[in-house]
């Protein structure tokens, strides 16, 4: 019978970061009691958001309950975005000039849209950049092993 992984006895043993518990007495007999962990974050998160709750001041919003299940659902009700202008360290062609400046209006969705090859994409000269690269792994995937292609190229 093979022993029991190390990770499966560390799962199981393993308390929750957070415990909050304590001792009543129902009946005659104690009772310990746990109490779920409920978090609250306040805080003006609408950024550049044009959502119906985005235009209420900060006082007038109310607590939004989600959980993990729920939280895509709560991404997208809230839509996130970003507006805003960065300096442009972007190399540029011959001949073409640089823009001192990109300017910048990010949405999120989920949090997929977190992740930097999806910011990139909302980026039109980032995802000019990206596609280039895109394509250049999908060559490379191409010739490999290919004696022929590569003496082509």
């Amino acid at each position: 019978m093979p022993a029991e992984s190390k990770a499966k006895v560390i799962e199981r043993n393993r308390a929750p970061r957070v415990q909050i518990a304590y001792d009543v007495e129902t009946y005659g007999s104690p009772t310990t009691i746990e109490l779920p962990f409920v978090m609250g974050v306040m805080a003006d998160l609408a950024g550049a958001s044009q959502t119906k709750e985005a235009s209420k001041s900060v006082l007038d919003r109310s607590f939004v309950e989600t959980d993990a299940n729920r939280f895509p659902k709560f991404m997208e009700a809230l839509g996130p975005r970003v507006k805003a202008r960065v300096k442009n360290t972007l190399p540029q062609a011959e001949g073409q000039e640089r823009d001192e400046e990109l300017a910048l209006d990010l949405t999120f969705s989920k949090m997929g849209d977190f992740a930097p090859d999806k910011i990139a994409e909302q980026v039109p000269q980032l995802a000019e950049i990206l596609k280039m690269r895109r394509q250049l792994e999908e060559l490379l995937g191409f010739m490999d092993g290919r004696v022929d292609a590569e003496k082509r190229i």
